[in-house]
């Protein structure tokens, strides 16, 4: 499930739920839309409620990563819990992504 804000320019999106297969494929969709709809230029993904995560997952943020960039935006991430914060330094995905606490 997705619950978002906009603030400042920013869209904040609250992820909620395994981030698999599944849930990557919609996400990726209603992400996507939310981006372009708001004109977000800064993305702030919430996992605080995201218990397990896997390389769909990973690929979520590096592809919103991505078109951040494109847009000339950026990419952080928040709450995330010791689980899903392994998963982004094993994938190297702090190098992309700000980490906020």
């Amino acid at each position: 499930m997705l619950f978002y804000e906009v603030k400042g320019g920013a869209l904040r999106v609250r992820l909620t739920g395994d981030l698999d297969h599944s849930a990557a494929t919609r996400l990726r969709g209603e992400l996507d839309a939310l981006i372009a709809q708001t004109g977000a230029k800064r993305l702030l993904l919430d996992v605080s409620d995201v218990p397990f995560m896997d390389s769909s997952g990973i690929g979520l943020v590096i592809g919103r990563y991505k078109l951040m960039a494109r847009r000339g935006g950026s990419v952080a991430v928040v709450g995330s819990n010791e689980r899903v914060d392994r998963i982004f330094n094993m994938a190297g995905l702090y190098s992309l992504v700000e980490r906020r606490a």
